[in-house]
């Protein structure tokens, strides 16, 4: 007997993946725990035009930047178990914000189908994605789906078993500004002639992780390989100095700054037609935006990284960002503007 087609869905919280990992497999699931942490797994079985598949269904996660335990399970278990496909989960009413994720993806280099779900709620709001020309420009199949109805989901699957057929998934290469782009291009060659993680990741993206400060990264390399990881890190602080003092940031927020302007760039080709008010924002609109904005990535790694700092100080209480007043100040953003 073959051995079933393993399937991956991920996406951000609320993108309906869960729906849909439920649609799929009914009673055919259960859920344990990752190793080491508390974070559900959810496994189910399905078959398909007479294709068994095993589906796992990932945390919800915003990012793969691992300052979570759900981004941590969900970017180790993509590395690590190598899924024969990863579903990226993509609500339609929220375009921009959940391309964050699909981005990382894409420089992941996993083989990836997009399932554009929810696109009856982007329909009442009036936005119409144009998804040929979206995959064109993403370079991965997109698939609008209803997964609360079960709407497109055949289709969905019989794009996934074609799509993989095709087993080059090359990394897309963001650019990421000059300052940026010029540390990746010193180290990268370091990564590569060393073979540093290179076995799991592209060097590219564990070069991104380093100059991003991603402690499990960092921790990795050091193990491989101490003398390389250390040069790695110097030519990051000097990145990180000259950052903070020219336009007084971390290089993780000018990296994430750098991917939404990728997004918008493609989301401006055409790909999203409005007919209501562009500038209406809903309440799980305004909540996201907040929690995705490079400023407050900032504020959330200035924070972390304060903590890990003062771990070992007597008397230190950690510190946590008052979410309750950002997501405040969102909503009275401009509330005096008639637009709004």
């Amino acid at each position: 007997m073959n051995n079933p087609l393993h399937i991956t869905l991920a996406g951000n919280p609320n993108s309906g993946k869960t729906t849909l990992f439920n649609h799929l497999t009914g009673a055919r699931q259960h859920v344990g725990n990752y190793p080491g942490v508390t974070v559900d797994k959810k496994e189910g079985f399905f078959t398909f035009n007479t294709n068994s598949i095993r589906i796992i269904d990932l945390p919800g996660t915003y990012s793969l930047t691992a300052y979570s335990v759900e981004e941590l399970v969900a970017r180790d278990y993509l590395v690590n178990e190598k899924p024969d496909m990863v579903i990226d989960i993509v609500d339609a009413s929220n375009l921009e914000r959940n391309l964050y994720l699909t981005t990382q993806f894409l420089e992941l280099g996993i083989p990836l189908v997009i399932a554009l779900n929810m696109v009856d709620v982007a329909e009442k709001r009036g936005i119409k994605i144009h998804t040929q020309k979206l995959a064109k420009l993403l370079g991965v199949p997109v698939v609008p789906i209803i997964a609360r109805s079960g709407q497109g989901v055949d289709e969905l699957f019989t794009t996934v078993l074609t799509a993989r057929g095709e087993r080059d998934h090359p990394p897309t290469l963001l650019r990421y500004g000059p300052d940026i782009d010029e540390a990746l291009r010193e180290i990268i060659p370091r990564i590569e002639n060393s073979h540093l993680l290179t076995d799991t990741y592209p060097a590219r993206w564990t070069g991104l992780k380093i100059l991003e400060n991603d402690e499990q990264i960092l921790d990795k390399a050091q193990a491989a390989d101490s003398e390389v990881t250390r040069t790695l890190v110097q030519r990051s602080e000097t990145l990180t100095h000259h950052l903070q003092t020219t336009v007084d940031a971390f290089p993780e927020a000018v990296i994430a700054d750098h991917r939404y302007g990728f997004i918008k760039s493609i989301l401006r080709q055409e790909v999203v037609t409005r007919t209501f008010d562009n500038n209406r924002l809903y309440t799980s609109d305004k909540i996201d935006k907040i929690a995705n904005t490079a400023s407050f990535y900032l504020e959330r790694t200035k924070v972390i990284q304060g903590n890990i700092a003062n771990a070992d100080t007597p008397g230190y209480r950690p510190k946590d960002l008052v979410f309750e007043e950002e997501l405040q100040k969102s909503m009275e953003l401009k509330k005096s503007d008639p637009k709004h």
